[in-house]
């Protein structure tokens, strides 16, 4: 016959504990380590949702920038609104500043006007970048996506701007 079997005694239940490095690292206060957002504006959803979809599989591997779109009016017209531009600026905003692109005319003169409110309806930090769309979209993805702050974001536009094609 078999032995008879142990009493065995009540399991407790079991209990994860970190490693003391990262005890402390959980108690420490944690540092925002944000991206400059960016916007596109368009007067079109489509192609403001297109070049975002363009910029990012151009920057490859890296992660992507915090990226919102603001095209067209919100019952899905050609045009350009100030709601959709302010929503889409907080939702990218992780507090070092938020790059506003826009495509032509009306987009650009309403990111202005929302810029001169006192209060502004953007996020602190929030600038109009001066590029063409889609090169200066590319540019300033990538840029936010590798870590760039805000000065180098605007200068990645800068640089767009200024590229000759022939």
């Amino acid at each position: 016959m078999d032995a008879p079997e142990a009493e065995l005694a009540p399991e407790e239940p079991a209990v994860a504990e970190a490693p003391v490095e990262e005890q402390e690292q959980e108690q420490a206060p944690k540092t925002r380590t944000g991206r400059v957002g960016i916007v596109l504006v368009s007067h079109s959803k489509a192609v403001a949702e297109s070049v975002a979809a363009l910029a990012g599989a151009l920057i490859g591997s890296v992660e992507p920038a915090p990226l919102a779109v603001a095209g067209g009016t919100p019952d899905g017209g050609i045009g350009t609104s100030a709601e959709l531009i302010t929503a889409a600026a907080r939702s990218v905003d992780e507090g070092r500043g938020v790059a506003v692109l826009c495509d032509m005319g009306s987009a650009v003169l309403t990111v202005n006007a929302l810029l001169g409110e006192e209060p502004s309806q953007l996020p602190e930090g929030a600038r109009i970048v001066d590029a063409p769309f889609l090169e200066g979209a590319v540019a300033i993805t990538l840029t936010s996506a590798i870590g760039g702050d805000l000065d180098a974001v605007l200068a990645a536009a800068e640089d767009a701007r200024g590229y000759r094609k022939r």
